[in-house]
């Protein structure tokens, strides 16, 4: 029986974390991927091949030295349904990738779910490691301690020249993708996000969406990662991201001292606008809800408003997609049951009086 405690509830422990700058860095993430030597990649391998991957990485689990990072729990994505593939991906613990490509495929999760190793992806593994706040190099850290680890014990696909050997091209060489997930309102209130966002790009970085590739921007989000895994170091890597991050921040917390300065009541405004229709809206499409969401979550930062926290929005964020709203109610919803449901949802965590 797969343990299903990570698709009951939208909040991580480890979002509960503190950490430095988290009211703009939302959190940390660090990706490594590898493939094994001796087994065609997951695109070409056959059935059977896939599932000797499985068996071999596995076997991971119950090595002494990966429980020193904490307990662990695997989950094989045959066994649980396509609701809680997609509740798991809003969690960003596994990836649409994993929930919908995959053959074979599964993750080893963490307690906390700060830790998710996937097996079967795009590549054979890919090990991730999430921290609340802007924490890109503990991130690091942890995700080499644990590579090393299944390193000791199995032949990854390496070529002296280019490096660890990925399915994308795009990841070949370090096979490392650090993000940094961060809430930028002010930046676009000010107009300054698209400069901001194309100097990014020209320093080897890239900005995704709240889901990652193809993904869109919603709420104010943006997910900074590096673009380069060839002809760097993981170090330079993480510090290069590390220092662009830190610049944004600052930019951030500029920004939002201007407008304090220069449009409070037209902040205050908005601000308190968005709360009121987050407390009393009968039906709320996933783009308002994310903007609304995003207002209240800026006016929380700047003592605005009191009441809700920081851990509320955030559990907020994902407990308003779809796969977690038909998990929560417990029923298949169509678009205009998934907007009310969302609203009534967001109502109650609120606290809103009953109308």
């Amino acid at each position: 029986m797969p343990n299903l405690r990570f698709t009951e509830k939208a909040l991580s422990d480890w979002m509960l974390g503190n950490a430095n700058d988290s009211e703009i860095a939302i959190s940390s993430r660090v990706r490594v991927a590898r493939n094994l030597q001796q087994i065609p990649f997951p695109l070409l391998a056959t059935s059977e091949q896939s599932m000797e991957v499985l068996e071999l990485l596995t076997d991971m689990k119950t090595y002494e030295d990966l429980h020193s990072f904490g307990t662990f729990h695997m989950i094989t994505l045959n066994e649980i349904t396509s609701l809680d593939k997609k509740v798991l991906v809003e969690k960003h613990l596994i990836s649409p990738s994993l929930a919908n490509e995959s053959q074979n495929g599964a993750v080893i999760l963490s307690e906390d779910e700060s830790v998710s190793i996937m097996i079967n992806e795009e590549d054979h593994l890919r090990i991730q490691c999430l921290y609340p706040g802007f924490q890109v190099r503990e991130a690091w850290e942890k995700a080499t301690a644990i590579d090393d680890l299944f390193e000791a014990h199995i032949d990854y696909a390496f070529d002296g020249k280019r490096g660890y050997l990925t399915s994308c091209p795009t990841n070949v060489g370090t096979g490392l993708r650090a993000s940094v997930m961060m809430h930028l309102p002010a930046l676009v209130m000010t107009q300054q996000i698209n400069r901001i966002l194309s100097a990014v790009s020209q320093v080897g970085l890239t900005v995704r969406g709240i889901y990652g590739e193809g993904s869109e921007a919603a709420g104010n989000i943006f997910q900074i990662s590096n673009q380069i895994t060839l002809g760097q170091t993981e170090i330079e890597i993480i510090d290069n991201l590390h220092n662009v991050v830190m610049q944004i921040i600052e930019h951030e917390k500029n920004a939002r001292q201007r407008l304090l300065n220069e449009s409070k009541l037209r902040i205050k405004d908005r601000v308190k606008r968005s709360y009121g229709i987050l407390l009393f809206a009968e039906i709320l499409d996933s783009k308002e809800a994310a903007q609304r969401l995003s207002d209240v979550r800026l006016g929380v930062d700047l003592g605005i408003i009191e009441g809700p926290s920081i851990p509320m929005m955030n559990e907020l964020n994902v407990m308003t997609q779809q796969g977690f709203l038909q998990k929560t109610f417990g029923e298949e919803m169509n678009l205009e049951e998934r907007d009310m449901y969302r609203a009534r949802l967001i109502r109650e965590k609120l606290g809103a009086p009953h109308s």
